[in-house]
């Protein structure tokens, strides 16, 4: 699988596959905001044969291929420092239906496996954030719809407030469209008093196929 896992340039920001040599990519040069997540790493490209496994993954009840996926990314260059180097491990979090339905958290999933071949990794906040509202996938609407439908998307929830105030944590989800919803749940956390918010995912969409 190592041929399918070429060494890419990214975007630091939002891990967005890169034509030549630079630090970010066209939209995070143009953005007008200041964003709330630090650097996101992806370990491949949503593209054969990962867009395949990572359906299994997350639609076709097959959580055991998280171990596959959790030692690509550890594989990626960076990811083991950005891990250590973290005080907490969050996954981005499903809506409460879809998480009933599926009976288990991809993302959650990744976090677990990770850490279970990390020894340093740190701990897990499996309930840091909470996802609001009935929106439809994302995976589902063009580019500035994702971005409307994730304004608010995510809180921070109060019990876990204290434990994030101050820290640096590690957002983990499987896969990233266009960075709307890491830069989404990382401005919660940031609300809460995170001091920084990075972002990993196992895979990203190319440009030319997040656009539809």
């Amino acid at each position: 699988m190592r041929r399918f896992a070429p060494t890419r340039q990214r975007c630091k920001t939002c891990a967005a596959p890169l034509a030549q040599a630079s630090n970010l990519c066209g939209d995070c040069l143009t953005r007008t905001a200041p964003t709330p997540l630090g650097h996101c790493l992806a370990a491949v490209d949503y593209a054969y044969p990962w867009d395949d496994l990572i359906a299994r993954f997350k639609f076709r009840d097959e959580p055991g291929l998280a171990g596959a996926l959790a030692a690509r990314m550890l594989a990626t260059a960076g990811v083991k420092d950005l891990i250590v180097s973290s005080d907490w491990l969050v996954a981005v979090p499903l809506k409460p239906q879809r998480l009933m339905s599926r009976g288990y958290n991809q993302a959650w999933e990744l976090v677990k496996a990770l850490r279970a071949r990390l020894t340093d990794a740190p701990a897990g906040l499996p309930d840091a954030l909470v996802r609001l509202g009935d929106a439809p996938d994302q995976h589902s609407l063009p580019r500035e719809q994702r971005l409307r439908n994730l304004r608010g998307a995510f809180v921070s929830a109060p019990q876990r407030v204290e434990a994030l105030r101050g820290k640096r944590v590690l957002l983990v989800d499987d896969v990233s469209t266009t960075g709307t919803t890491l830069h989404s749940a990382a401005l919660a956390l940031r609300q809460a008093g995170a001091t920084q918010v990075h972002g990993l995912v196992v895979a990203r969409t190319p440009p030319d196929q997040s656009d539809p």
